[in-house]
């Protein structure tokens, strides 16, 4: 999935010649911390509204303002996987996306960066989610999808979790199906060290509970 294909137009851009003062009334309708500011189609930064009340100058344009951030962008070809890195290194509540000759497209929000974690994670299809512990060395993706599907079962979503200061990583899987009991032994048998396991009914009355509450929580 790429940064283009994620933009939403929806929300407009503010203008260097805007005040302060509008931007943050936009800001509240959109229910964003943060606003691009472009020059025509040029992107020219992205203003927050920590910037503004640091100025403390509401009724100036925007443009006497400045920024804290360095023009965060991604590139309309870019991955989502870079425009999540985006978001969790600078703390953003959305994430410009532009062309190649920095023209402006649009923005990218968290919602829907969420909306499509929750596809890419499969998480409205039934089956089940089993997390392994595995050793750096030792992880083999052949070999893991061998014992799933060795057991009539599909792999259908998979992500790997590093552990700081450890030489060990998670391994969550999600399957196509509820019922794991002999793919368990199966992987018993190959000594992998299964720490969770999550059932359909579990994930209905927790994972998207917690979901539909971050949703509502994104549209307030």
């Amino acid at each position: 999935m790429l940064a283009k294909d994620l933009t939403d137009e929806t929300i407009l851009p503010a203008k260097t010649s805007d005040l302060a003062t509008l931007a943050l009334a936009w800001m509240d309708e959109y229910k964003v911390s943060h606003l691009p500011i472009v020059n025509g189609d040029n992107y020219l930064g992205l203003i927050s509204e920590n910037d503004i009340y640091s100025a403390n100058s509401f009724d100036d344009p925007l443009g006497n303002h400045n920024i804290a951030l360095n023009n965060p962008a991604v590139f309309e070809n870019q991955h989502i996987f870079e425009v999540i890195k985006l978001v969790c290194d600078l703390n953003i509540s959305l994430v410009p996306v532009i062309s190649n000759k920095n023209n402006y497209l649009g923005v990218i929000t968290l919602k829907k960066i969420i909306d499509e974690i929750k596809k890419m994670t499969a998480l409205d299809s039934p089956g089940a989610i089993l997390v392994l512990e595995i050793n750096n060395n030792d992880y083999s993706l052949s070999e893991i999808a061998q014992i799933v599907e060795s057991n009539d079962t599909k792999i259908i979503s998979l992500y790997i979790t590093s552990h700081n200061d450890s030489t060990k990583m998670d391994v969550t899987i999600k399957l196509n199906r509820m019922d794991v009991n002999a793919l368990l032994q199966t992987f018993n048998r190959y000594n992998y060290n299964v720490t969770s396991i999550i059932a359909e009914s579990e994930m209905d009355d927790d994972l998207q509970d917690r979901f539909d509450s971050l949703m509502k929580y994104l549209s307030i």
